[in-house]
């Protein structure tokens, strides 16, 4: 009722709006089970005196996403979804909803529902939904019933025999107790089964998904012991989907080997990938990282570099990064570091750029020219503080070296774990409330300013008290002109979050007129859109879009795309 309303107010600029409550003895379809069952039948009109709706538009208004005026950039805002939902809510309910309108003339919509409605006992087949049982934790074994990502009766018959071949080619299906467990995310149908018969060879029961979305729930569901990434997939940029796997608990402990076309293997180790593997690559290749993939998840010790001139500084250090599980090794100097890391392989290297025998650049650098050191992990610590001269360094080693900066213990502790794949259910309690304590406020985001663009102030109110959270400052346009112009008065601003779907000047205009100012034409901008239909990424993107993100908004999902976008930034 407060949708139907909300519309009748909207379409009606002059006259009147008008609610009418009472019992019903016709005006439904005849062939309504839910209705024809009930006794009384209530009717809720809503009637106005607005703009009225052709004929050949009044079927059109119930779909997802429409209006009479189907455009993007109609005079009326809304995302057109509320007339789509509320007839499934009706529906649900036992009841329908019927319209009579004529343009120029006005409309009436009614809901009729039944005063008393006992839906009919849901029954197998057509229709059905299948609820996953999820194994317990650290444990792979057989799933009696899996995820059905639709209602049978609604998949297509193309959908319904793509998932049957693919559930074919995998092991989902025979996976025991003491199983290794592989996820293959790999949107090439080609290569997957390559994939799959190399993980089989050494050892692994594979599973494969091809898409991000598809990734995530089967990460959830089977826990897999390691996982093999494309970062091209058809829904979710591959790295925004590592970040959602190193941010979940569930998910941040697993290995993650990066197999893609793109080549920045510092970025995929840094954001928590053991490795990365450009292809195209070969049969010995593949094997030599599904074997050290395996030796990974068998391997029940990690091994620790601490280099701290400081001894007070160094015992800290080690026993806040260390513990059960981990072998920690503590020197004073550049040089010995250098000694040991020929000896032993290790982890994660946790070093101070202050060092007694060398410059902290000097041994970073002397670690990057040794071929066998490249793939480690590399936490430079200084709780009180690096210079903007030191980040800006490091942030040029970066492009080529595993070395991330932590400037206080919550972000040395965040590092380590993720670096050694630590299981954050596992480690001691005062680790894991400083963890807790550090995502409640996510330091990659904190103080960052965003732009949010959108008609609809309901939607601004819940991004902008999503964001907030994190210690982000927020603005807010509810256009596409007073967009530009908060823009140009805040050069400061670090992300656009933007609307399409707006009245007058929408989303695919703004980015477009955006683009054209040169100072702002890398601007991370995040497309947000109702229309979430094949093509639309595309459409964003090349209206000037970095990203895409689909309503109703998944704020895990926003998170990690302002976290890589800013990180690009």
């Amino acid at each position: 009722l407060k949708n139907l309303l909300s519309n009748a107010f909207k379409f009606t600029a002059k006259g009147k709006v008008e609610l009418r409550i009472g019992p019903a003895s016709g005006g439904w379809s005849p062939k309504h089970e839910g209705l024809n069952r009930a006794g009384k039948v209530l009717a809720f009109a809503v009637q106005d005196t607005g703009i009225g709706i052709p004929g050949d538009k009044q079927q059109l208004i119930f779909e997802a996403f429409q209006q009479a005026d189907g455009t993007t950039s109609r005079k009326f805002g809304g995302t057109g979804l509320g007339l789509s939902i509320s007839r499934e809510i009706a529906a649900l309910l036992g009841g329908e909803i019927r319209l009579v309108s004529r343009a120029g003339e006005g409309s009436t919509f009614t809901l009729y529902l039944p005063q008393s409605y006992r839906p009919p006992e849901p029954r197998g087949g057509a229709g059905s939904w299948t609820l996953a049982k999820r194994p317990e934790s650290g444990t792979v074994g057989p799933v009696a019933e899996r995820t059905e990502m639709a209602p049978r009766g609604l998949r297509t018959s193309a959908t319904a025999v793509a998932e049957a071949e693919r559930e074919m080619e995998d092991d989902r299906e025979s996976i025991q107790p003491g199983d290794r467990l592989l996820l293959i995310i790999e949107d090439d149908v080609r290569f997957s089964p390559v994939l799959l018969d190399r993980a089989r060879e050494n050892g692994f029961k594979g599973i494969i998904a091809h898409s991000g979305e598809e990734a995530l729930a089967l990460a959830n569901l089977y826990q897999p012991h390691a996982i093999t990434l494309d970062l091209h997939l058809p829904d979710i940029d591959g790295w925004l989907l590592l970040d959602r796997f190193k941010r979940q608990p569930e998910t941040r402990h697993i290995p993650v080997h990066i197999i893609s076309v793109e080549s920045e293997p510092a970025r995929g180790l840094r954001a928590g990938a053991v490795a990365h593997m450009t292809k195209p690559v070969e049969k010995r290749q593949l094997d030599e990282a599904l074997a050290g993939l395996k030796s990974r998840t068998e391997r029940r010790e990690k091994h620790l570099l601490v280099v701290m001139p400081d001894e007070a500084e160094r015992r800290s250090v080690a026993d806040l990064a260390g513990g059960e599980g981990v072998v920690t090794t503590a020197v004073a100097s550049g040089q010995e570091a250098l000694v040991a890391l020929q000896g032993q392989t290790y982890d994660c290297l946790i070093t101070d750029l202050v060092l007694p025998d060398m410059n902290g650049f000097q041994f970073l650098e002397e670690i990057h020219r040794r071929e066998s050191l490249r793939e480690l992990p590399i936490v430079v610590y200084r709780e009180q503080g690096l210079s903007e001269e030191e980040k800006e360094h490091l942030a040029r080693l970066g492009r080529s070296v595993a070395v991330k900066p932590a400037e206080s213990p919550e972000r040395l502790l965040e590092e380590v774990t993720l670096f050694l794949h630590q299981v954050q259910s596992e480690l001691p309690e005062a680790k894991r409330l400083m963890l807790e304590q550090l995502y409640r406020s996510d330091p990659n985001l904190a103080g960052k300013k965003i732009l949010v663009v959108d008609d609809d102030v309901r939607n601004v109110f819940a991004i902008t008290s999503a964001l907030e959270r994190h210690s982000m400052q927020v603005i807010a346009a509810e256009s596409g002109r007073e967009a530009q112009r908060l823009l140009e008065e805040s050069p400061d601003i670090d992300v656009v979050l933007m609307d399409v779907m707006m009245p007058g000047m929408d989303g695919y205009e703004t980015m477009r007129a955006i683009r054209k100012i040169r100072k702002f034409q890398t601007l991370p901008i995040i497309a947000v859109t109702a229309k979430a239909m094949k093509g639309d990424r595309d459409k964003c993107l090349e209206a000037g879009a970095s990203d895409y993100i689909p309503k109703p908004v998944d704020v895990q999902r926003l998170l990690s795309l302002l976290r890589v976008w800013l990180s690009r930034k």
